[in-house]
């Protein structure tokens, strides 16, 4: 029976591992994202359609602690101090939504459906909520996690994450039955959960952090996985026990660990495991979506979903606009938590089983659910064109102003802070331009203020002053100095020298003999630097190093302009030293 068992599970494991990747690797390929893959892989092997694979509803019970994992790592992501700014965001904003979007969808199903006002508050509300496992996933895979954009997302959904109890317990309220003699009163489960709070920030500081510093001390990496799992499952268990989401409780042990030097070591650890429980949850919720239910109402599903979408995407962006936000932010906020979430599956349930609706009507609105969940890839390629076209506003930063500086240094990173750190030790005024929110902060941090815009439009570098700077330095990461734009920077501000960081031979090349005063790879002179100090180890004299170093900067500046020259990154090959053999040092003590 075992083997069997054993047998049954890896049949199963194969099957949907290679439905997942076929879909997932195609989808991608269509611009369509994991999660739309996922989903159409479950739905397809699910019983509705290939049928095999099944149950469900106990692999999404697995596949949960993918969300656990999920919130674990982004409460790594949010110190206790960013957490408290974010305030605002999480208790205005997050409670604006619910709110508002709950009863909005109540009110329409109530006058489309005409079914009891308890059954359209039970449907209604959990449907105002959106998809955190979908959601959370693309912010971070597009790298908005940490933007203001995406802080406001993550705002709105920890505090529907948060929402989740009272819901629960208003959908207990509107059922039949009545609760359990052993449950707790609001007040008291509030105070209860303030305790637990407490505790396990307690538990994190005086625990969680001397245990990972010993385990740190011995080196063991897989003792980190053991006890990152342990932290989450902990954490998440605590939570279960008094009745809050286990999400919850996952979230507090990455906040409590995010100001730990261990951070990224956990994060790496358990992001494998977050990814695949994760590729798991939307492979159940596509085997469990009830085609026939579609099939049966086909019109009422399809309308139901975009009903849907497009109130709480209205909904969302008119928050948004009251909250301070851009038109274009604010409708692709609204695109992207316009779907119905996980959540919904889990109160839907509680409704069934308090008597306030049927099987039937719980898995023709899971399938609403669902649909909307799939839209939502496509959803954000329309926000991203939104966004994009809209990129040059900076989500409440404060823009760079004429402040009359002698240069400009854009790009704030590991380089431009060397660049801009000698610019005022030498006596010259500096404004300084970067795009990395994050960065912008933590320069605030050290008392240096850094202007949030891109430095790679003409009109915001003359607002910072581009008309009177004596110096322009393009200190930005990777490739990404156009020609065309340092002719046009130089038409505009002809009075200023234009230096700019290049990241490789090939971006010096694609520059060219343009208009800017001088182009330096980015590791150029620390290499220089570090061989010279490896061959003065060696014991060659100081005149052989000022030869090394003269011999290898003529052969390389000539090799420079030839491939400038020719575009041919192959260009003066041959004068490239390859070997010991074709050393100059060599050929000059022959």
């Amino acid at each position: 029976m075992a083997e069997h068992g054993a047998g049954a599970f890896l049949h199963d494991g194969v099957i949907l591992l290679g439905f997942a990747l076929l879909f997932v690797l195609l989808f991608r390929r269509l611009g369509l994202g994991a999660t739309l893959g996922y989903l159409v892989a479950g739905a397809v092997v699910g019983p509705q359609v290939l049928g095999l694979v099944g149950d469900a509803e106990s692999m999404i019970s697995i596949a949960e602690l993918g969300i656990v994992l999920l919130l674990f790592v982004v409460g790594l992501e949010l110190n206790p101090a960013r957490l408290w700014r974010m305030r605002h965001v999480i208790f205005g904003f997050g409670l604006a939504q619910v709110v508002a979007c709950g009863l909005a969808i109540f009110a329409t199903i109530l006058a489309i459906t005409g079914y009891p006002l308890a059954a359209a508050l039970a449907i209604g509300l959990p449907l105002g909520l959106s998809s955190t496992a979908q959601v959370l996933p693309m912010l971070q895979s597009a790298g908005r996690l940490r933007t203001p954009f995406g802080e406001r997302a993550f705002g709105i959904l920890l505090f529907q994450d948060l929402s989740i109890i009272p819901l629960i317990t208003i959908v207990a309220a509107l059922g039949s039955q009545s609760a359990p003699d052993d449950a707790m009163p609001g007040w008291q489960l509030a105070i209860v959960t303030i305790v637990v709070v407490i505790g396990l920030v307690a538990a994190g500081r005086f625990a969680l952090r001397p245990l990972f510093r010993l385990i740190g001390g011995l080196g063991e990496r897989e003792m980190f996985v053991v006890a990152g799992l342990f932290t989450v499952a902990g954490s998440a268990l605590l939570m279960e026990l008094i009745g809050l989401s286990t999400a919850l409780g996952a979230f507090i042990a990455g906040v409590m660990l995010a100001d730990t030097p261990y951070r990224h070591e956990l994060e790496a650890d358990i992001e494998p495991f977050r990814s695949i429980l994760l590729g798991m949850f939307f492979l159940a919720v596509g085997m469990m979506l009830d085609l026939g239910a579609i099939a049966d109402q086909p019109l009422f599903v399809i309308g139901m979903a975009l009903v849907l979408i497009s109130l709480k995407t209205a909904i969302i962006a008119a928050l948004g606009m009251l909250f301070r936000m851009d038109w274009r932010n604010a409708l692709a906020l609204g695109l992207l938590l316009s779907q119905g979430g996980e959540f919904g599956f889990v109160l839907f349930t509680q409704a069934r089983g308090a008597g306030i609706i049927d099987a039937e009507t719980a898995s023709l609105f899971g399938a609403i659910v669902t649909l909307s969940m799939a839209t939502t890839p496509f959803l954000m390629i329309i926000a991203r064109r939104f966004r994009n076209k809209g990129a040059a506003t900076s989500e409440g930063r404060e823009g760079p102003l004429d402040q009359h500086a002698r240069a400009l240094v854009v790009g704030y990173g590991r380089f431009g802070q060397g660049v801009a750190q000698m610019l005022m030790a030498g006596g010259i005024s500096v404004t300084l331009i970067d795009r990395d929110v994050d960065r912008i902060d933590m320069s605030g941090e050290f008392g240096f203020k850094v202007y949030y815009g891109d430095g790679m439009r003409l009109d915001l570098l003359r607002q910072a002053g581009g008309g009177e700077a004596q110096l322009i330095m393009f200190c930005t990461d990777k490739d990404q100095v156009e020609p065309e734009f340092m002719s046009a920077v130089h038409e505009a501000f002809p009075q200023a020298a234009i230096y700019v960081r290049g990241f490789d031979r090939r971006s010096v090349m694609k520059l060219g003999r343009g208009p800017q005063e001088f182009v330096m790879r980015e590791v150029y002179e620390s290499a220089i630097r570090m061989a010279l100090l490896g061959l003065d180890r060696m014991g060659l004299s100081a005149e052989q190093l000022d030869h090394a170093e003269t011999v290898y900067r003529d052969m390389d500046r000539r090799r420079m302009r030839m491939q400038i020259d020719t575009g041919d990154i192959r260009a003066a090959s041959e004068s490239m030293v390859r070997s010991p053999d074709r050393n100059p040092l060599t050929d000059q003590a022959g």
